[in-house]
């Protein structure tokens, strides 16, 4: 149990340390939410508790094939605030379009033998 507890406070300690630094810097918190934070200790994470070359390098590949189509997210956002769209609105549409993009690059991927 203490085991879960850090990886929950050493994961929610980083979100909030972005969140923190994007007030001040939007350009700074974008950088560094845009590191592979998260990912990399998922991955550390899962190393510890399994030891499986075969789980990881599934998972591994895994986010890469699913990092793509969240990307779109990150443009359609912004343009939507831009133009007068209330946050909620624009998070809602943004994460729609990803959900959407998802299920696509699934359909897609299996079509070229790659099961996400």
């Amino acid at each position: 149990m203490m085991y879960f507890a850090i990886k929950c406070a050493l994961s929610g300690f980083l979100i909030a340390l972005v969140s923190e630094v994007a007030k001040r810097s939007p350009a700074l918190g974008a950088l560094i939410v845009s590191l592979p934070l998260v990912s990399i200790l998922a991955m550390i994470w899962l190393w510890r508790d399994t030891g499986d070359s075969a789980r990881m390098a599934s998972h591994v590949e895994a986010t890469f094939w699913y990092v793509i189509p969240s990307l779109p997210m990150f443009l359609l956002m912004p343009a939507l605030l831009r133009h007068g769209v209330g946050f909620w609105t624009s998070l809602a549409a943004g994460c729609a379009l990803t959900i959407v993009l998802y299920a696509l690059t699934v359909m897609i991927a299996a079509k070229f033998g790659i099961r996400l």
